[in-house]
């Protein structure tokens, strides 16, 4: 079981946890997820980007959007409550090195595993502009990490209720279009703003990466479940990801995929909702 040591909400609706799983904690690196699931024997299985870590403590710190079933029953745990599996570290690193200028582009939930990574560009000696957004002030996350951490940092949100009223592409392109222009960019947040942002960045040039939170099961490439399309060929962001180039991602067909159970998603919150004490409810919280 990996206990819950402490519990904060971030937003009305975003949740950061700091859990026990001290060989994760040891292993993982900036970039890696893990996969939980709120019962040991039962439940969905969901992946989550380890947003930090103690190796001392033996902890690791997860950020989630409280958005369907299985991220409502982890928003009702309490310090002292457990998750009953967690699986990882997965996926591929981050690659690190000492870039020259780089550009991070956080949007919403995605903020949160923007910040290992920023973190660890910055003790590469990397120069470090974040860029974050969100539809609200309300709902923005992580602002005074990201200030400490930044060497310049640019907030935007769609009302204008805090920093500028924007999009994330407007300023990523007055940056990108500075002499001398940034080195490398990074965009994590919902599919269509990487995708922007990649629109943004391909006339200029600028390498550009982003890292895929898609449908996901058991995470070692075998149900095939996060297949993208990546330069013409099928990749699995649980193995070969889940960072790409961002100019090769096919956006379309990946949204697309992503939307495939919005619906049975949907129906299964708000019947967890109705039933919070699972009276009515078979063991994996089904009618």
């Amino acid at each position: 079981m990996y206990k819950i040591l402490s519990k904060k909400k971030l937003s009305e609706n975003v949740f950061r946890i700091d859990i026990t799983a001290p060989h994760i904690a040891r292993a993982r690196k900036a970039g890696q997820f893990v996969i939980v699931s709120v019962d040991e024997d039962a439940g969905e299985r969901i992946p989550l980007t380890i947003a930090g870590a103690d190796s001392e403590r033996g902890t690791i710190r997860l950020i989630f959007q409280r958005v369907g079933k299985a991220t409502a029953q982890m928003a009702d745990l309490q310090e002292g409550d457990a998750l009953g599996y967690a699986a990882g570290p997965l996926g591929r690193p981050t690659h690190i090195e000492q870039f020259g200028t780089v550009v991070c582009v956080g949007g919403g939930i995605g903020i949160a595993p923007l910040l290992p990574i920023a973190e660890a560009l910055k003790e590469a000696g990397n120069t470090l502009i974040s860029i974050l957004g969100a539809r609200t002030k309300e709902l923005l996350i992580l602002e005074d990490e990201f200030q400490a951490l930044s060497d310049e940092l640019i907030v935007v949100t769609d009302d204008g209720s805090r920093g500028r009223k924007a999009l994330v592409t407007e300023p990523l392109k007055e940056v990108c279009l500075r002499s001398p222009k940034p080195d490398l960019a990074i965009a994590i947040g919902p599919t269509i703003m990487m995708k922007f942002c990649c629109e943004t960045t391909r006339p200029l040039e600028i390498p550009t990466q982003v890292s895929l939170n898609t449908i996901m099961v058991d995470g070692t490439g075998m149900c095939g479940g996060c297949r993208v399309e990546v330069g013409g060929q099928t990749k699995f962001v649980c193995v070969d990801g889940p960072e790409f180039d961002g100019h090769l991602v096919n956006f379309d067909q990946m949204m697309k995929r992503m939307s495939a159970y919005k619906d049975l998603e949907q129906r299964a919150y708000e019947n967890y909702k109705k039933h919070p004490c699972k009276i009515g409810l078979d063991k994996r919280g089904n009618k």
